[in-house]
């Protein structure tokens, strides 16, 4: 009896350390990330994964899900009030604080307006000097207002990443 169930544990033991070693073998291959093209209209599904694209490829050092902050085209209903509603979501989570591994990312159909950057520069006016080191902004707008939000942002300590809707 006891040899019987001494064969009956090795045999568990060895059918757990081979499953075990399949495991590893069979370990998903990560695939490269696709880079979406800037879409050329406003539509809200195309813009989402074009963000999402860009998201993905600057995700190095970050270790938890991005901050997005997405502002519709500017001939969509209520564009004011989605507009404050957002700059009010982006100064509640930068008043909160945002730790290192993090990443706040900017994006807007609407880009070739400075509305974009606007809410980018008013959300980070309040923020005190070298508070979100390790924390990534990235900015995905017109070439123009490049300057204008990393001068909004670098004082905070963050890595600043901007990316050109410009076709």
């Amino acid at each position: 009896m006891k040899n019987t169930q001494r064969l009956l544990l090795v045999a568990c033991l060895a059918a757990l350390s081979l499953a075990a070693c399949k495991k590893e073998e069979a370990a998903p291959v990560e695939a490269a990330p696709v880079q979406v093209s800037v879409p050329a209209g406003e539509d809200r599904m195309e813009w989402q994964a074009y963000l999402g694209s860009i998201a993905e490829a600057n995700m190095d050092g970050i270790t938890n899900s991005p901050y997005a902050y997405f502002l519709p085209a500017a001939s969509s209903e209520d564009f004011q009030g989605e507009y404050e509603r957002l700059l009010e979501r982006v100064q509640m989570d930068i008043s909160r604080g945002i730790v290192g591994g993090n990443m706040l990312m900017f994006g807007s159909p609407h880009s070739s307006a400075t509305q974009l950057a606007d809410l980018v520069v008013e959300g980070f006016k309040d923020t005190k000097p070298n508070t979100m080191k390790d924390v990534k902004v990235v900015f995905i707008g017109n070439p123009a207002d490049k300057d204008r939000v990393g001068e909004a942002v670098t004082p905070a300590g963050v890595n600043y990443i901007f990316v050109s809707t410009a076709k």
